[in-house]
């Protein structure tokens, strides 16, 4: 029998507290051994209980959830899914806490939300699922990759230098499928087409660092809230010799910059005389996604053919998988992100499996490969 993953519950709220432990408590395959109302109070509970996954609420008295997660990865790492506010700052503050090494973060839960309660049961206890196969080591290497990025940036300013939800609709329901047209091809630009979900925005962040300031132009969709996807792009602008958007409707494609899909619409691209412009579709969630990334590579397959790269990289489920075939079948280098390297193997390695991916690379490695594609 298979042991139940044990879960602490750590929020300040008793209403959340309440709603997070009946939804966690209606799979079998999680039990909630307790709840913490403030870090203090966690860290005890910690030590007696043994929990292999931790919620934390990113705002709470005596001690903000990111000081508490630094303390708990440096002294104790433990698989954390972060619980955030659908603000600018509750986004700000979850992107430190993954930074540190949060495995995922849901939003927080409201008291009117009926009507969306099974999705969002279904949510929670796949993110809890997959962060309790999350390794020790993988939690330790991640810490250390934050230490040496705050190591950097001290040194700069000194002067230096089964658990997945379902698939229910394809692409096909947003982006009817064809092929690409080669008569469009001449004197064509190459683009950069990426794909991820969970552990995404690190990777993502990654990738994007190593990039100089005039790549060709990079799309990506992320799986992430609409209130998050506009504080991740001048987040990514802030770190990157790139300009970085959340892409907007009718918006040119240019080299230099990067554009991310907003949390709540599908990206594709669209010709427009001699350009290529950003076009925001509101149609249908694809593979349970609004944005999807089988939606925007279609699109790319469809506008650059053999001149696209396609990457996806981390995350939970299936999303990107056929729309990473279907690049490689239009000509263009595929590239996924390896299992060791990713924080859940289920898009990439589903790509994988379906023999989509050219290359299957480490996360430090998929820079170099787009830049020697290009």
């Amino acid at each position: 029998m298979t042991t139940a993953i044990k879960v602490l519950i750590v929020d300040d709220s008793a209403l959340v507290r309440k709603m997070l432990t009946e939804m966690l408590a209606s799979d079998p395959q999680i039990e909630v051994v307790g709840s913490a109302t403030d870090p203090y109070d966690a860290r005890e509970k910690i030590k007696r209980l043994h929990p292999d996954v931790l919620t934390l609420d990113v705002e709470m008295p005596k001690m903000d959830g990111v000081t508490f997660l630094k303390n708990l990865m440096r002294l104790h790492p433990l698989p954390v899914v972060m619980v955030s506010t659908l603000t600018e700052k509750g986004a700000d503050v979850t992107f430190d806490a993954l930074d540190v090494g949060a495995i995922d973060f849901v939003t927080k839960p409201k008291i009117d939300f009926k009507h969306t309660f099974e999705d969002y049961t279904l949510e929670i206890c796949a993110k809890i699922k997959m962060a309790a196969k999350v390794s020790r080591t993988r939690l330790e290497l991640q810490y250390q990759r934050f230490l040496k990025q705050q190591s950097k940036k001290t040194s700069a300013s000194q002067g230096g230098n089964s658990s997945e939800v379902p698939v229910k609709l394809s692409a096909d329901s947003v982006l009817p499928k064809k092929a690409f047209n080669p008569k469009i091809q001449r004197g064509q630009q190459s683009i950069v087409a990426i794909g991820a979900s969970t552990g995404g925005t690190e990777a993502i962040k990654e990738i994007l660092m190593q990039l100089p300031s005039d790549a060709p132009p990079i799309v990506i969709t992320q799986h992430i809230p609409a209130a998050f996807s506009k504080p991740f792009a001048q987040r990514m602008n802030g770190i990157c010799d790139m300009q970085v958007w959340e892409a907007e409707d009718g918006q040119v494609v240019e080299a230099g910059n990067v554009y991310i899909a907003p949390g709540d619409r599908h990206l594709v691209l669209e010709r427009v005389g001699m350009n290529w412009v950003c076009r925001l579709n509101d149609g249908p969630a694809v593979n349970r996604h609004k944005p999807a990334v089988d939606v925007m590579f279609r699109s790319v397959v469809q506008s650059f053919g053999p001149k696209a790269i396609g990457v996806l990289l981390t995350g939970m489920g299936a999303d990107g998988a056929q729309g990473l075939k279907e690049l490689q079948e239009a000509g263009a280098c595929t590239i996924a992100q390896d299992e060791k390297s990713s924080v859940v193997w289920g898009m990439p390695g589903e790509a994988v499996r379906l023999g989509a991916a050219d290359s299957v690379l480490p996360l430090e490695k998929i820079a170099d490969k787009v830049l020697r594609a290009l």
